[in-house]
This record gives C-alpha cells, sequence and structure tokens, in this order.
C-alpha cells in the first residue's frame, strides 16, 4: 500500500497497513476513521527501510526524490534525518519534540501512552554556533521536567556524537581561607610567602599556593581572593610598600585581561568549598578538586564564559575529549549576576 506524499505529510488511508505501522513502532499519527498520517523524517525512514511506497499526483516517489523535496521544504533537514535514523537503528521511539527540543525519545520497546520520555534530544550541525546561552537554557528546561537533555552533533562526514548535559553545582570540603592575617611579597606576576606560619596557614586553611623551597608562590587569583577576604598583606617588592587591591587587581588585568573574569569563577568555587588550582596544563582555565590535592584525583576541568559567549562546536569537542582523555568532567562556567555550570559528557545512547 503506498502513502501519499501532500506538502509536508505522508498519508497512509488503508486502516490495516497504517495501524501495522503504528503498533510496530508507533511511527506517525492514527487518523480519526483509518489511516495514519506521517510526517517527512519518519515517512523517508520507512522509505528507505522497504516498508512503504510512496506516491505523489506524478507517480512514484523514490528515496531521492524524497529526500530533496524534504530538504526543500524544511531547513537542516538531512542534520536531523541523520539523528532521527541513528535513533530508530538503535531501537529508540522517536517522537517529535516541542520547543526548544527536536525530539522525544522513548525507551526500546516503549509506549507513547505508558513510557515516560527517556531523553529531549537537541540536534546541531558540527559547523553551527556553540551558544552557551542557549544550550543551558535548554538544559534548564529539561531538568524542569526531569528529563535528561542529550545532544546530538552531525559532522561533515554524517558521523554522531552525543552529549549529555547538565547543570553542575560543584561542592567540596576545603575551608574557603585562612582566618589569620599572611603577609606576602610581590614580584612580577606572583606573590611570595615566606613567613613559616604563614606557609602553614595557607596550606592547612584552603591549600593555597604552592612550595618552592623555602617559600609558598601564590598565584595572583589567590592573592587578590585573599585580599578580598582582609586576610592578606601584600608587599611591593619593587617599591617597598604595601599595595591595595586596586593595584593588584590593575596590574593582574594587565597581564590577564580576563583575569576579573577568572577570579569570579574562582571565588564562587571557593565558597563552595572547591580547591581550585590553575588548568593550564589542561589548556582552561581551573582544575578543581573535592577535598585535599594530595589525597584527592581533581574531579573538574573549569573554563570561564561571559554571559553571550558564542564559539565554534570543534573547540567544545576538543574539551570535552580532553577531560574525559584524563578522567575529568569539563564544567564550562558562565559568569553573570550568578554563575551556572554547565556539564557536558560523551554519551552512547
Amino acid at each position: 500500500m503506498a502513502g501519499i506524499l501532500k506538502e509536508e505529510i505522508v498519508l497512509i488511508e488503508d486502516e490495516k497497513e497504517g495501524s501495522r505501522l503504528y503498533n510496530k513502532g508507533y511511527y506517525g499519527i492514527p487518523q480519526s476513521g483509518g489511516g495514519l498520517k506521517l510526517n517527512l523524517m519518519e515517512a523517508l525512514y520507512l522509505l528507505e527501510s522497504g516498508r512503504i511506497e510512496i506516491e505523489n499526483a506524478d507517480g512514484e516517489v523514490n528515496f531521492n526524490d524524497l529526500l530533496g523535496y524534504a530538504s526543500r521544504k524544511l531547513a537542516a533537514f538531512e542534520i536531523y534525518y541523520t539523528v532521527y535514523r541513528d535513533m530508530r537503528q538503535r531501537g529508540y521511539i522517536v517522537l517529535a519534540g516541542s520547543p526548544p527540543f527536536d525530539f522525544r525519545i522513548l525507551p526500546r520497546g516503549g509506549s507513547p501512552t505508558k513510557t515516560p520520555t527517556k531523553y529531549w534530544l537537541s540536534t546541531f550541525s558540527e559547523r553551527a554556533v556553540f551558544d552557551l546561552d542557549g544550550i543551558i537554557a535548554i538544559t534548564a528546561r529539561a531538568e524542569e521536567l526531569r528529563k535528561k537533555l542529550l545532544i546530538a552533533i552531525v559532522d561533515e562526514e554524517g558521523d554522531l556524537t552525543y552529549y549529555e548535559a547538565k547543570l553542575a553545582k560543584p561542592e567540596g570540603k576545603g575551608n574557603p581561607h585562612p582566618k589569620r592575617e599572611v603577609e606576602g611579597f610581590f614580584s612580577e606576576d606572583r606573590v611570595a610567602v615566606t613567613d613559616s606560619e604563614s606557609i602553614t596557614s595557607l596550606t592547612e586553611n584552603g591549600f593555597f599556593g604552592k612550595n618552592i623551597g623555602p617559600y609558598l608562590q601564590l598565584s595572583l587569583i589567590e592573592s587578590a581572593y585573599l585580599m578580598e577576604k582582609g586576610v592578606c598583606r601584600i608587599i611591593n617588592l619593587s617599591t617597598g610598600r604595601a599595595m591595595s587591591l586596586n593595584e593588584l587587581m590593575k596590574v593582574a588585568g594587565e597581564i590577564q585581561i580576563d583575569f576579573p573574569l577568572r577570579l569570579a569563577v574562582y571565588r564562587d568555587l571557593k565558597e563552595k568549598g572547591v580547591i581550585t588550582k590553575t588548568g593550564f596544563k589542561y589548556g582552561t582555565h581551573f582544575r578543581a578538586y573535592e577535598g585535599d590535592p594530595e589525597r584527592y584525583h581533581a574531579r573538574y576541568l573549569v573554563h570561564c564564559f561571559e554571559p553571550g559567549y558564542k564559539g565554534l562546536w570543534p573547540e567544545i569537542s576538543r574539551a570535552v575529549r580532553l577531560a574525559h582523555g584524563v578522567r575529568k568532567e569539563i564544567l564550562f562556567a558562565r559568569v553573570g549576576d550568578d554563575i551556572e555550570y554547565l556539564k557536558l559528557m560523551r554519551r552512547r545512547p
């Protein structure tokens, strides 16, 4: 029995045939009085798999005909069809989503009327813009619905990469900062602490700095944070005078243009008890520990962004792949009135 192509649907008029397709895969929408209405994606997949034939006013419609027709009717149809086809071949029930989601994915063996959704799924080409605000928004919406968000990226060869997206709330067991004032000495782009009691206070209360022989070296971010908390006095070795926080911030901003952005994320993580160190050797802003770095491996790599950040998906893929390769989770921190953390993890559905 052939389906009839009409605008953006294919209509299976035969009641028995329509019922068979619906009951064995939940394709289409059953029609009152019998028959089945398929969207172009469903129709193309069923045509490809040899389960239906399709006609229009001019006669038989083959696979290439329908693919070309659908691509003219619907933007990025081939991208969406690649994902639809892959999920169907994995055995999932794939239904049309509602904005901002492209698809609703039911578990294998599920039913649209009885089975809760397993994933909401959004689809992008590897050439699409990575819009951090947009991804955070759809992730938040999925979590409001108490569903998992799956993101499918289609590369230029048609291969697929899937990410699960979550809004993360990193927490740790570290003290935010020492209670007693310490003194450090500024030189060029770092601060040295030489007093043994100060070194002990800093390392035991927040795991600040790195021991370099007889002294403790603080980064400018650590130093600025400690000055904000009123527990650090810094002497500029070139002038012999104490520096103000504004002076340190000015120098740090000249050395590192995004210093205020990084400091905002560092401050937020420290207040959450997360031990935070530079992530330079991993090509990111921070590596973050839930406890003593001598006892724990870093759980997170953290990269900081301003609101409105737009980038490229290959850059995001590289960051996720690197984090996965060193057994860490990547967090993309958006700095606004609040700081939100987006976690992306590679998934095999």
